[in-house]
């Protein structure tokens, strides 16, 4: 969904926090699939794989496996996923980091887990195609709308408050426009559902089946328009009316046919490539990610066993790093037991937010690889859009000033202050 708002936004270096739930195993978004050995990890922003949360099928691989595979904990820059976080071109990984991953990975875990129970062997590139190729074609074909349409009230919320924040910015006066992968049936019927029959009067434009990132980049393919039968029109279109549902096109046609360019407009999606990426790159408007696991992670977050045990872990650390002057046996002794109970803090902090991966924006100490990409493609990201409702519509989010490791407070100037995580389920880049 795209917004042209009024919202003003700064930009500058986001961080995030987020969350997801504790099961199934593989409920987690990012994590990169190596065909090469049918292994399902979770990486750091600076290449370093997670030890510990490696799964090959349903097992965890040991740590001195995959750092035997790997020549270490790092994974050279040639493995990784392409610039859509796909693999291609030679690259050995591909990084699962939306719902639409959950049913792939699982579909791939208890295949690569039969298939090493039942000693079958089997080529893992060819597993991860043909998984890929399913997964591809339940959407291609069709056969994941005919079911949700057909029990619509089992795959899809009523969502009042993404009524009233849609309500919200139209009666403000703001354009709003609809850009979706989805067909015009699909849309239609869960629209209704979710917002109202009268969903269409809530935007300006309304664009399906856009194939994006396509959308975004290719010049060459036309709007159609779309009946209220869903029939494909002939007519050549010269301007993009409220009321009509249009098909394919290209953002450049867009953005001719509307005028709406740059900073002056907002757009939200849930796949920081296929949706944000280019916009953010190439075309320089102001982008959204929404982030369900979000709303979840804040949670535990504003826990006090989390706050508690994240005070403690931080006074810890500063303690090691500044005893460890003091090289007598004594202190080297009391050194190790904190570097014990840190480890062991450590590791249950990553069991507050899932037992197999941790928090999805956090690899111990390090942002992970998907907060990484967040941060470079999205200038602002929530749980819902329904958030924005918590904000007037001229609401400024301004850039947090990120302390660089320099500007940091001395130790011996005193512990730093902990104060309890944002309650708002918003962060600005």
């Amino acid at each position: 969904m795209l917004l042209e708002t009024s919202l003003s936004m700064n930009t500058g270096i986001p961080w995030k926090s987020g969350s997801m739930s504790t099961t199934p195993v593989l409920q987690f978004a990012d994590c990169i699939m190596m065909c090469s050995g049918a292994i399902l990890m979770k990486i750091d922003a600076f290449h370093y794989i997670q030890l510990g949360t490696v799964y090959r099928g349903l097992s965890v691989v040991p740590d001195e496996e995959v750092i035997e595979m790997y020549e270490g904990s790092h994974v050279p820059l040639e493995q990784m996923s392409d610039f859509y976080g796909k693999s291609s071109h030679g690259n050995t990984m591909k990084q699962f980091m939306d719902i639409f991953s959950l049913p792939e990975m699982t579909l791939l875990s208890c295949v690569n887990e039969y298939f090493l129970k039942n000693n079958i062997d089997y080529e893992p590139v060819h597993l991860y195609k043909d998984v890929k190729d399913a997964i591809r074609d339940v959407h291609i074909k069709g056969i994941m709308y005919r079911a949700i349409e057909a029990d619509i009230e089992k795959y899809i919320c009523y969502a009042e408050q993404t009524r009233a924040v849609l309500a919200k910015l139209a009666d403000h006066g703001k354009k709003m426009f609809l850009i979706t992968n989805s067909p015009s049936s699909f849309v239609d019927k869960g629209m209704k559902y979710i917002v109202g029959k009268d969903w269409r009067d809530l935007f300006d434009v309304v664009i399906v089946q856009a194939e994006k990132p396509n959308f975004f980049n290719d010049k060459r393919r036309p709007f159609r328009k779309v009946n209220e039968k869903g029939v494909l029109l002939w007519d050549k279109i010269h301007k993009l009316q409220k009321g009509q549902i249009y098909k394919q096109g290209n953002l450049y046609e867009f953005l001719k046919l509307t005028g709406w360019r740059g900073s002056k407009v907002l757009y939200f999606g849930d796949h920081i490539y296929s949706d944000l990426a280019d916009l953010t790159l190439k075309h320089g408007w102001r982008t959204g990610a929404i982030i369900p696991e979000l709303r979840s992670e804040l949670r535990i977050m504003n826990t006090e066993q989390y706050v508690q045990t994240m005070a403690w872990l931080q006074t810890l650390t500063g303690l090691l790093e500044q005893m460890q002057v003091h090289r007598d046996v004594e202190s080297q002794l009391v050194l190790e037991e904190w570097k014990k109970e840190r480890k062991e803090m450590r590791e249950m902090t990553k069991s507050f937010f899932n037992a197999q991966f941790g928090s999805l924006f956090r690899t111990d100490q390090n942002p992970t690889y998907f907060l990484r990409r967040l941060s470079r493609f999205a200038d602002i990201y929530m749980a819902s859009l329904s958030c924005l409702l918590n904000y007037d519509v001229s609401h400024t989010f301004y850039p947090r000033r990120t302390p660089l490791q320099h500007e940091l407070p001395a130790w011996s100037d005193g512990p730093p202050s902990f104060r309890l995580p944002l309650l708002q389920e918003a962060q600005a880049k």
